[in-house]
């Protein structure tokens, strides 16, 4: 697909729910007069990490900025028809909650200090002891357990990909275009991006640059001449299962100190998800998304039966493999202007978490390039500037 202009106020490069939320802010919510383009190299979204989320929103984060994006996110679903139009559907949280459980006293202690930061901003964590969870959730095995943190106040799973339809048809309908094609180079001058070529051949104008590439942030980084991100393509497996015998009732999205995870899926009280990284957590190819088949009959399953005896009796009904963008150096994103240039945003990195913090971040951005700063969230930490420098800004709360 060929854009329709030569140059364009702003060149969004990925269309993903973080590009679309960008664009969605900029041109509806903000109602920027100037164009904006969307370059995606698949409109169907197929591959993309967007599609292959597991669509979950929580607060039990470690750090107060992720806290309070998740925090907007859900004043934003609950604002969501009317910030996108009379007929835009009611969302809801289903508000199983997240159950962290902790093996040791470091990892105990790490799950008392982040309760008392997300207490502090209103977050219902509780610290409970495995006789108290088990009160509460009698299917869990946790003779290893030493301590859990629970909540169930705006905490479970939301519908991301309808946000995510509403964020591409609203921004369409106020004006931004998207086209598929492929950023193959940027060229820039001193402190200037000046444009982009596509695969199709066309040099297109940009006055500015927002680099929302998911897991090809880094390759995007170097066609703009700089230095090469710690981000990377990490797969991550996801299952879903049906109990012969499940739980009769919902199961929170338990954190598995052994590295994987559950939940409820669905209604219907029968079906599951379990999520886990592959045997060989490395990088990859933005293409592979291969799986090992034997890996749930051999590892997967083992540990999920043990920590829920009822589970021994599953059927595996559906698996997929996903991509995180991980930032390697401290696992949460990287946003903000680089400071050798004015006009080349990064918003990347996400590990994991972009879908959930997709509104706080689309609006940050959008601020940016309008007014040359936040002004309702402060997404400095995140900047570019702690990468150059190797100075993390650690998350540790990660799935």
């Amino acid at each position: 697909m060929i854009p329709k202009q030569k140059n364009y106020d702003v060149v969004i490069i990925g269309g993903g729910m973080i590009g679309s939320s960008v664009a969605w802010f900029l041109k509806k919510h903000f109602g920027f007069a100037g164009s904006v383009l969307v370059v995606e190299r698949d409109l169907t979204y197929e591959f993309a990490s967007t599609s292959h989320t597991n669509s979950c929103i929580r607060q039990q984060f470690s750090s107060e900025l992720n806290i309070r994006l998740s925090q907007y996110t859900v004043e934003f679903m609950r604002d969501f028809p009317a910030l996108m139009g009379a007929d835009a559907p009611t969302l809801k949280i289903q508000n199983f909650g997240y159950l962290y459980l902790a093996a040791d006293a470091g990892q105990a202690e790490a799950l008392r200090q982040a309760q008392a930061l997300q207490a502090k901003l209103g977050a219902g964590t509780a610290i409970l002891t495995p006789d108290e969870i088990s009160a509460l959730y009698p299917f869990y095995h946790l003779d290893d357990i030493v301590l859990g943190a629970l909540n169930t106040k705006d905490e479970g799973y939301f519908e991301g990909s309808t946000i995510f339809e509403w964020f591409r048809r609203c921004g369409r309908d106020a004006g931004v275009e998207a086209v598929e094609n492929e950023v193959v180079a940027i060229g820039r001058d001193g402190r200037k991006i000046q444009d982009i070529t596509l695969k199709s051949g066309e040099v297109i104008g940009a006055g500015v640059v927002v680099n929302a590439s998911g897991t090809r942030a880094s390759a995007v980084a170097v066609l703009a001449g700089f230095a090469p991100l710690p981000i990377e393509a990490r797969c991550r497996l996801t299952y879903i299962i049906a109990a012969e015998n499940p739980p009769q009732q919902a199961v929170p999205l338990t954190v598995d100190p052994v590295g994987f995870h559950f939940r409820t899926y669905g209604t219907d009280g029968r079906h599951f998800m379990v999520g886990i990284p592959p045997a060989d957590d490395v990088a990859r190819g933005a293409d592979d998304f291969s799986m090992d088949h034997d890996f749930w009959q051999e590892h997967v399953w083992p540990l999920l039966a043990s920590r829920v005896p009822c589970f021994e009796a599953v059927r595996l009904a559906h698996s997929w493999a996903g991509h995180y963008a991980f930032n390697t150096l401290d696992q949460n994103a990287v946003v903000g202007l680089h400071p050798d240039c004015d006009n080349f945003i990064f918003v990347n990195g996400f590990s994991g978490h972009g879908l959930q913090q997709s509104p706080g971040m689309g609006r940050g951005v959008a601020e940016l390039i309008l007014h040359g700063g936040y002004r309702s969230l402060d997404l400095s930490p995140l900047g570019v500037v702690r990468i150059l420098e190797n100075r993390p800004y650690l998350e540790t709360a990660v799935i």
